[in-house]
C-alpha cells in the first residue's frame, strides 16, 4: 500500500471543514440545568436590567452620602432612622438629608439614598436615632440598577462553552433555555488481532486495548457524543460491516489501526468502498501520525477517519483534527494554551509538522516546558505531559530557551 494523497495538517483541516460545515453544527434548545459544558449556538442578551433595583451589599443603613462626610470614630454623625427595609420587598419609604433607613444585605435601597454604611460602624442612639462612625462615599456598598448587566447587553457570546458561573448569569437574567450546538455523534473502532479487553490477562503476543478507551474519553472531552465502540480483529468483512453500520448512526466514524503499510491494513480500501466521494487524504505531513486517512460520504453526511494504531499518534491526530474541527464549526476559538520556554533543544522532521508532549514546570521568570521523550506506542508518554506544542514543517528545530505555545491537555 502506498500513501496516495499526503496532505499538510492545514490542508487536511480545510478538507474536513469543507465536508462538515454544511451539516455539522445543528442546534438544539436545552433547559439551563442541562446545559453546563455545552457550546452556545447564538449570542444571549439580557432581557432586563440585572439587578432591576438598587440593592445593598451589606447589612447596614442606607444614607445620603453627603450626610456622612464628616463621620469618624471620635466625632460620629447622628441620623434619624426613617424605617426598615424588609428583604424581598419594595422599600416602603424614602429618605432625605438627615435621615437613614435600615437595610439588609441584598435589600432594596429606599428612594433618596445613595450609599450604605455597614452596621459595624454604627450604634443605636435614642429611640429613633443612629450614630455613624464612618463615612460612605457615593455608591459605596451599593449595586446599582443594571450594574451586573443592562437590558439588551450581550450576556454570553456564541461559541462559549457554558461554565457554572454562566448558568448562574442566565438564571439571574431569567433565561431558562438556551440554544446550544448538538453534540456530533461518533463511533470509535479499534482493529487488531492482538487486542484484548483491559479486564483480560494478555497471552504472549497480545496487548490490552488502549485506543478505544482513550479516544472515547478524548472525544467526549472535545464535545462529541460517543454512540458506538467496538474492538475488531483484522477481518475485512467484519470491519466493513461495522463501518457501514456506524455510518447510519454517527456523524464521525474513527478507526484506529489498519492505516499504514502492513498487509492487513485495509482501512483505506474499506472507507473508499463504503463512502462516496470516499478517501481524500491518505497520509498527513505530521510526526507522529503520518498514516492518517480522511474521507467523506455524501449520502449519510459522515466523516470517516483512519487513525494510527499507536496511542500517542492516534490521540494527537484526533486532537489536532477533530478537536480543532468542532471548535472551528462552533466558534469556540483556539485550544487553550500558555507560553513557556523549552528547556532543551528540540529536533524536527523536515517537511512534517512535529508535535511534542511536554511537562510544564514553574521556574523563575515564567513557565518551562520540558519535552517528554518517548515512543508513540507508549501511552505513558502522554500521562507524563501537561500539554503539547507544535513545530511548523518548515522550521529546522528549536533551541533551548525559545518560547512556544503549549496547548493544554
Amino acid at each position: 500500500m502506498e500513501f496516495l494523497k499526503v496532505d499538510t495538517v492545514a490542508a487536511a483541516r480545510r478538507k474536513l471543514l469543507d465536508s462538515a460545515k454544511g451539516w455539522l453544527g445543528a442546534a438544539e434548545l436545552l433547559p439551563i440545568e442541562e446545559a453546563p459544558g455545552r457550546i452556545l449556538a447564538e449570542d444571549v442578551y439580557a432581557p432586563e436590567d440585572i439587578p432591576s433595583f438598587r440593592r445593598s451589599t451589606v447589612d447596614g443603613y442606607a444614607v445620603v452620602s453627603g450626610d456622612t462626610a464628616a463621620a469618624g470614630e471620635s466625632m460620629p454623625v447622628f441620623l434619624n432612622v426613617k424605617g426598615s427595609v424588609e428583604m424581598g420587598k419594595t422599600a416602603a419609604f424614602s429618605i432625605s438629608r438627615g435621615e437613614c433607613g435600615e437595610v439588609p444585605t441584598g435589600g432594596m435601597l429606599p428612594e433618596g439614598a445613595d450609599a450604605v454604611v455597614m452596621v459595624e460602624y454604627t450604634e443605636a442612639f435614642g429611640g429613633e436615632g443612629v450614630a455613624m462612625y464612618q463615612s460612605a462615599a457615593y455608591g459605596e456598598n451599593v449595586v446599582q440598577t443594571g450594574e451586573d448587566a443592562g437590558a439588551g447587553d450581550r450576556l454570553l457570546p456564541k461559541g462559549k462553552t457554558l461554565l457554572p458561573q454562566d448558568i448562574g448569569a442566565l438564571a439571574a437574567a431569567g433565561v431558562v433555555e438556551v440554544s446550544v450546538y448538538k453534540k456530533p455523534r461518533i463511533t470509535i473502532l479499534s482493529t487488531g488481532d492482538e487486542l484484548i479487553s483491559p479486564a483480560a490477562y494478555p497471552a504472549p503476543g497480545q496487548i490490552r486495548d488502549i485506543n478505544t478507551y482513550a479516544l472515547a474519553a478524548l472525544a467526549e472531552k472535545n464535545g462529541y457524543l460517543v454512540v458506538g465502540k467496538s474492538v475488531l480483529p483484522d477481518d475485512e468483512g467484519a470491519l466493513e460491516r461495522t463501518i457501514r453500520e456506524g455510518m447510519k448512526t454517527s456523524d464521525v466514524v474513527a478507526v484506529s489501526g489498519g492505516s499504514s503499510q502492513g498487509k492487513k491494513d485495509l482501512t483505506r480500501e474499506i472507507i473508499d468502498r463504503a463512502s462516496s466521494p470516499g478517501v481524500y487524504t491518505h497520509g498527513m505531513a505530521i510526526k507522529p501520525g503520518k498514516p492518517t486517512i480522511l474521507g467523506y460520504d455524501d449520502a449519510s453526511h459522515t466523516l470517516l477517519s483512519g487513525l494510527p494504531g499507536h496511542p500517542v499518534s492516534a490521540m494527537m491526530v484526533f486532537e489536532l483534527l477533530f478537536g480543532w474541527l468542532l471548535r472551528e464549526i462552533t466558534g469556540g476559538g483556539q485550544a487553550p494554551f500558555i507560553p513557556a520556554r523549552i528547556s532543551s533543544n528540540v529536533p524536527t522532521s523536515p517537511g512534517r509538522l512535529t508535535c511534542w508532549p511536554v511537562r510544564l514546570e514553574w521556574a523563575e521568570g515564567g513557565m518551562t516546558a520540558d519535552p517528554v521523550f518517548g515512543k508513540s506506542g507508549l501511552i505513558t508518554t502522554l500521562t507524563k505531559a501537561g500539554g503539547y506544542f507544535v513545530v511548523d514543517r518548515d522550521t529546522e528545530g528549536l533551541k533551548a530557551g525559545e518560547t512556544v505555545k503549549v496547548y493544554l491537555f
